[in-house]
């Protein structure tokens, strides 16, 4: 079926309400493991039910946020979000108190109940409030962000689009670019402070209410994460900072030599060599084609499933007004149907699209075939693995997509993947501090960002960029405000991802077979086992990102 062709129907919280006593009155009258986890099934059934029609409507918001019906019904879901919540709440309880629930654990899987564990962390009714409120700025947030065009050489566009310049050859392009960007925010200053100070002031409220000394001890629990703590994250960030941070600040002094600049401006920042920044040598439609080459000779089970996401029209990637600014790929339960919406602007991260968002489909597509729906993919570092993998594991393929310049593109794919973790520590870091002194005012927020830039990003500079120059990058960067903590999964998952592009050097179908198998898993093992599996480092492990940027230098020297 055709994604334009999914029935929508509001799933109400009445009907998940009702749904949920069916299963609450099985799970009580269990006589054995076995009754419980029939039970389970009625609690399964209500999620997915809940999960596909949320999905949908988000979805179709995102394509339009113009669009008042689905708007209308992205407001039920704020408002209702939390009440499904707190039935996913009660499901986690009776399942941790059920007097069967040892047996329960080895029949089904432990991970479950690990996962059932963090949700009775992460919520709590007394929060229903401001769970709703915070759902309401989350989209006002994304619609803002959607609506908000940018003047740029005489047009008017979205800063999906607009962003694409900051790759062009031309300094003088880009440094405009970097303006029109800053400029664009900066007359919307105090929408995106406000924005932002009242989610943090509810976040923190939230986090009070259920007795946590601030937010970041529930953002955790949100994140479903159940094998790493903030304590590992710090040394992790700590490990960026002594091993990574001075080899790309080396690196980005030998990218200004051969330039011939002095420094490196924020707008040079996705600039690795002298001469045209690689871009694609097709259109949208041409990509897909080679996509399709590709994907068939990778792996016929895999050319299939690009196949039938094509064939269902399951990819929205053309830039145009009022569609939501950034990509994901989201999935509607009921009917087994991975989705995927982008942005082309014409870059190298067109193809990254139609790699990174693919392996998430694929690893959803992976979870109805052989996961368990409630583990599904796995937290999002996991998740974030089998997206950014499938970019390296995809190099073997670029010609196709960038002929002569496949080479350059590969170089500029692996300097950027490396040079982003120093970046994306800055976002988790940054929200670290932003939940530990909730009383900040704007200003000082946007200090502690600078600041952080300097530390793990010396060798760049914002001075000049309207706005920019105060500390600001990070108010374009929606996870910040829409999915607090997310962001170091993906620094974790890049050095998993860097590793299977190692590993494929050395051996590609041994690499291929075995990041297969850490996609058929989904969430049925946590993350530190899966990598273990896998046969690479851990990104905790001492010493790993040295050798890692050793390893990385070596490859990009061939290039």
């Amino acid at each position: 079926m055709k994604v334009s062709e999914i029935p929508y129907k509001r799933y109400t919280i009445e009907e998940g309400r009702a749904q949920f006593a069916e299963f609450e009155t099985a799970a009580k009258n269990a006589v054995s493991a076995d009754g419980l986890i029939v039970a389970r099934k009625k609690a399964l059934k209500m999620m997915n039910d809940y999960q596909t029609a949320a999905a949908l409507a988000n979805c179709r918001f995102t394509l339009n946020t113009a669009d008042e019906f689905y708007k209308a019904e992205m407001d039920y879901y704020d408002q209702a979000g939390p009440l499904f919540e707190e039935l996913f709440t009660r499901y986690a309880d009776i399942m941790l108190s059920s007097p069967y629930r040892n047996e329960a654990e080895q029949k089904l899987n432990p991970q479950i109940f690990r996962k059932l564990e963090a949700q009775k962390k992460s919520f709590d009714p007394v929060i229903t409030e401001e769970s709703q409120q915070e759902n309401a700025l989350v989209t006002e947030y994304s619609q803002f962000m959607s609506a908000l065009e940018f003047n740029f050489d005489g047009k008017k566009m979205p800063l999906s689009v607009l962003r694409g310049y900051l790759e062009n050859d031309d300094r003088e392009i880009r440094r405009k670019a970097a303006v029109a960007i800053g400029k664009g925010l900066g007359a919307n200053r105090d929408t995106l402070d406000d924005l932002y100070d009242r989610l943090v002031k509810i976040r923190d409220r939230m986090a009070k209410k259920m007795g946590y000394q601030n937010f970041v001890e529930l953002g955790y629990y949100r994140m479903g994460r159940t094998d790493y703590t903030p304590e590992m994250i710090k040394t992790f960030r700590e490990n960026v900072k002594k091993d990574l941070v001075p080899r790309i600040a080396k690196l980005k002094k030998e990218i200004a030599d051969e330039l011939g600049i002095d420094n490196i401006m924020f707008f040079d920042n996705d600039i690795y060599f002298q001469g045209e920044t690689p871009k694609p040598t097709g259109d949208a439609d041409e990509i897909f084609q080679s996509a399709q080459k590709m994907y068939d000779d990778m792996s016929p089970e895999i050319g299939a499933f690009m196949r039938s996401m094509r064939e269902n029209e399951a990819f929205d990637v053309l830039a145009r007004p009022n569609k939501w600014g950034g990509g994901y790929c989201t999935s509607f339960n009921n009917f087994k149907q991975p989705f995927i919406l982008a942005n082309f602007n014409g870059t190298t991260g067109d193809v990254d699209v139609i790699t990174h968002e693919f392996g998430h489909a694929l690893a959803a597509h992976y979870v109805y075939e052989y996961g368990d729906e409630e583990l599904d993919v796995g937290g999002m570092e996991t998740a974030e693995c089998h997206s950014m993998s499938m970019e390296f594991l995809s190099w073997k393929y670029m010609d196709k997509f960038f002929g002569k310049d496949a080479d350059r593109y590969r170089k500029k794919h692996l300097l950027d993947a490396l040079s982003f973790i120093p970046y994306g520590v800055i976002v988790d870091e940054f929200q670290h501090i932003v939940y530990a002194h909730p009383e900040y005012t704007p200003e000082e927020r946007k200090q502690a960002y600078l600041e952080l830039e300097k530390e793990y990003r010396p060798y760049l500079s914002f001075d000049g960029i309207p706005y920019l120059e105060e500390g600001t990058r990070w108010q374009y960067q929606m996870h910040i405000y829409e999915s607090p903590f997310y962001y170091i999964d993906y620094c974790l998952a890049q050095t998993v991802a860097l590793g299977f592009l190692i590993k494929s050097r050395e051996d590609y179908d041994d690499a291929l077979k075995t990041y297969l198998a850490f996609s058929k898993k989904g969430g049925t093992k946590a993350f530190g086992t899966l990598v273990e599996e896998a046969g690479l480092p851990s990104p905790f492990a001492d010493g790993a990102l040295k050798t890692l940027a050793e390893k990385v230098m070596q490859i990009a020297e061939t290039l």
